[in-house]
């Protein structure tokens, strides 16, 4: 329901020798109007300070935050028209989950028949509605935590959803069903969704968009797809995916990119010179074990596995010390066995002082 933009906005805390010291460094960045996306990255990161800066908790050091077209940079929290809900509960203890759920619509001055309506509706979507009349201080934290994001859900007036990784206390069972409701909340009433969290499934499960951050920074920002497929970023690579992506020395020889003297694949950005150190990318899933010696392949032992029942995640060796890591489906060899491994050369990814080139 509304469009998102961060103008030059960057955030510091304090200063060294007079330079700020940004949390957040000055960045552009649009979210959409009814878009789901997710600010995913390691902690200091920079996640939670995005976050509260377009709350409005935060007024950030530079820049402007719109929202559909209105500047709201100076506004306080209660002008923004936005919803937001924290890691940890926050409830009235005292009050019912009925009341709980209840106050942000009675404060927004809504017929006392709509709020029935309303609050039955997210108490039933969080399987809250049993336990309604239930004082807040007897329930546990996960109950607690549900109630909090059903007062964030329960308006379907506020233009922006803000959450700053809600799911933190709850159950690991109860998560999966949360994340596809709370894709569903957002596609049926057309809020745009922003989800802080560290966790890769969860941003890649919830978001239509990722943003991936790192020391203060966005680093890129895409669909699942495009950041398992196509980093931008070495630490996109590390980052996305289960295990993280393999990182291997190369080198550069008139354009054909090698690994221990195999070529894995070709440049064609120019400027990058004859025997230039660069950092070949690949995904575990993209590695396999072939049958037998080629031009293509390189000899490996392997040194551990790790049976996952699906699948199998095999740790080899190669000539050079260097350890990656092979995601096969079947036929995964034995501790202590050698092999010949290959790349698939349409999934390999170059870099160059951690951006990739192509």
């Amino acid at each position: 329901m509304a469009k998102i933009e961060l103008k030059g906005v960057g955030h510091a805390y304090n200063s060294i020798n007079g330079e700020p010291n940004y949390a957040l460094h000055p960045l552009d960045l649009t979210w959409k109007d009814g878009g789901t996306y997710a600010l995913l990255g390691p902690s200091g990161c920079g996640k939670s300070t995005m976050l509260n800066i377009v709350s409005g908790i935060l007024t950030p050091s530079k820049g402007q935050i719109l929202v559909d077209g209105r500047d709201v940079t100076q506004l306080g929290i209660t002008k923004r028209n936005i919803a937001q809900v924290f890691q940890f509960p926050v409830v009235y203890p005292a009050k019912t989950v009925y009341e709980n759920l209840a106050f942000p619509l009675r404060c927004a001055g809504m017929e006392r028949s709509k709020i029935d309506k309303r609050v039955i509706e997210v108490a039933e979507l969080l399987n809250l509605d049993g336990i309604l009349q239930s004082r807040a201080r007897r329930l546990t934290p996960d109950l607690k935590q549900l109630i909090s994001l059903g007062r964030g859900l329960v308006r379907d007036d506020v233009a922006v959803i803000l959450m700053d990784e809600p799911l933190t206390v709850i159950d690991p069972q109860l998560k999966f069903s949360l994340r596809r409701k709370l894709r569903d909340i957002s596609a049926r009433h057309g809020h745009t969704l922003v989800y802080v969290t560290h966790d890769q499934n969860e941003a890649m499960t919830l978001a239509e968009q990722v943003v991936v951050m790192d020391n203060g920074r966005v680093v890129q920002m895409g669909t699942p797809q495009e950041l398992f497929e196509d980093p931008m970023h070495e630490h996109v690579g590390y980052f996305i995916g289960s295990p993280s992506m393999n990182f291997l020395n190369g080198k550069v020889t008139g354009g054909v990119v090698s690994v221990m003297d195999l070529p894995v694949g070709s440049l064609k950005q120019a400027g990058i010179a004859d025997g230039e150190g660069i950092k070949v990318g690949i995904r575990p899933e993209f590695v396999h074990i072939q049958k037998s010696e080629t031009k293509a392949s390189c000899f490996a032992k392997v040194v551990d596995v790790q049976d996952l029942g699906n699948n199998a995640i095999v740790s080899v060796k190669l000539v050079d010390e260097t350890n990656i890591k092979l995601k096969l489906r079947e036929n995964a060899p034995s501790i202590g066995s050698t092999c010949f491994i290959g790349f698939e050369p349409p999934m390999v990814r170059y870099f160059v002082d951690g951006v990739a080139v192509q």
